[in-house]
């Protein structure tokens, strides 16, 4: 059986018990393997797991999909309940990001430095290869070629170098692909890079069909024109479980509940069972 859960995401859902928080934490429970998908912008997602009887003291990997709060706050937490466990990112996870705000600019970044999880022994790696696959089934994927143009990432965020602001590429983000008898689960944290962008990259490189979508799109800031395609494309390719949430957007969210009988919000506390 393999079990994935979303421990904290903006929406609360029948679980009213639960903590919910603009930010995405998932957790993906295989026969004997535990790994963490983002941390949430704060600790929230630990208590949500323990309401939720799910034990974070065994996780093997935790895989931080981009170097947003709402995706990383959270790790700090995490460490007083273990250590034991590998943190993977993407590559330039560390630089500094920023929104920009008529000509102010709002730190977006993590809350933890690399010299941070040194100094607190975390095994720590950042992806080098566009696939590694870190338990048997479960593979981090990045380094995504930008080939849809109309998915374009907003202007508004920013990195900042020893030459200024420059636009965030997001290089960084990555995503969590499993291996399921049912087909491919897709976990994006935000999808900046796109979401038809990683998904085609996903198809390309493992030659299997996509069985479901979880996570977040960041299509609440695409054009509508980019966002009516990107709902297509999730039908079109047969797509059975579409469970996107956090920066999809409410519009969207509306469009894909209204085209897609396998479409549902993925609120905190949802899990997704595969036998």
């Amino acid at each position: 059986m393999i079990r994935i859960t979303t421990l904290i995401e903006n929406s609360i859902g029948e679980h009213l018990a639960l903590r919910n928080e603009h930010g995405l934490s998932i957790c993906i429970e295989m026969p004997r393997n535990k790994i963490l998908f983002d941390a949430g912008q704060s600790g929230d997602f630990i208590y949500n797991a323990h309401q939720l009887q799910i034990d974070l003291t065994d996780l093997e990997c935790v895989v931080l999909s981009h170097g947003h709060y709402d995706h990383t706050g959270g790790l700090r937490d995490l460490l007083n309940v273990t250590t034991g466990f590998e943190l993977v990112t993407g590559r330039g996870f560390f630089r500094e990001k920023y929104a920009e705000r008529n000509g102010a600019h709002e730190y977006l970044g993590n809350n933890f430095t690399a010299e941070f999880l040194k100094k607190r022994n975390i095994l720590y790696s950042e992806l080098r290869e566009p696939v590694r696959e870190l338990v048997p089934g479960v593979f981090v994927v990045g380094f995504f070629p930008r080939v849809n143009i109309d998915e374009k990432i907003n202007k508004r965020f920013k990195l900042l170098t020893h030459d200024g602001f420059t636009d965030d590429d997001f290089e960084d983000e990555v995503m969590i692909v499993v291996d399921t008898p049912l087909g491919l689960v897709a976990i994006m944290g935000c999808a900046h890079p796109g979401m038809r962008n990683m998904l085609d990259e996903v198809k390309s490189r493992f030659k299997k069909p996509v069985y479901a979508v979880l996570g977040g799109t960041h299509l609440v800031e695409a054009s509508q024109e980019a966002s009516d395609a990107s709902i297509e494309y999730l039908i079109k390719n047969n797509i059975k479980i579409i469970g996107v949430s956090h920066c999809t957007g409410e519009k969207a969210g509306k469009l894909l509940e209204n085209s897609s009988s396998g479409y549902f919000y993925n609120r905190t506390g949802s899990s997704l069972t595969i036998f």
